[in-house]
């Protein structure tokens, strides 16, 4: 029935953002076409989180990791900024990048077991 999730950042600079996953990220991607990358995206997971409205409906996207230390100075390392310092939380460790052109995302290391493995 279903067989994936098509996750859209919607960016004021698409070109930026989509340099940014290519080239520092280093997602696979298809052209499909005049410069439409289409990104392969990591293993992936879902949660519904309770929220009250206007929130109700609202979706977020982080990014995991095994080692968020070791993944954030990789990324510092190729320029990626961050909107803070990384803090723990009951579910993982956590921080947001900054995605160039689109703005923030978040990136975690889960301490909580993991569906994007299961079968």
């Amino acid at each position: 029935m279903i067989n994936g999730a098509h996750t859209i950042i919607h960016a004021a600079d698409p070109e930026a953002a989509r340099e940014f996953f290519r080239d520092v990220l280093g997602l696979a991607h298809v052209d499909a076409g005049h410069g439409w990358l289409i990104f392969r995206s990591p293993p992936a997971e879902l949660a519904v989180h309770p929220a009250e409205a206007p929130d109700s409906g609202r979706c977020e996207l982080y990014l995991m990791c095994d080692d968020l230390t070791a993944t954030v100075e990789e990324l510092r390392a190729k320029g990626v900024e961050f909107t803070g310092e990384v803090t723990q939380e009951r579910w993982g460790l956590r921080t947001a990048l900054i995605v160039p052109g689109a703005g923030p995302i978040g990136l975690y290391q889960p301490t909580h077991e993991i569906a994007h493995s299961i079968e």
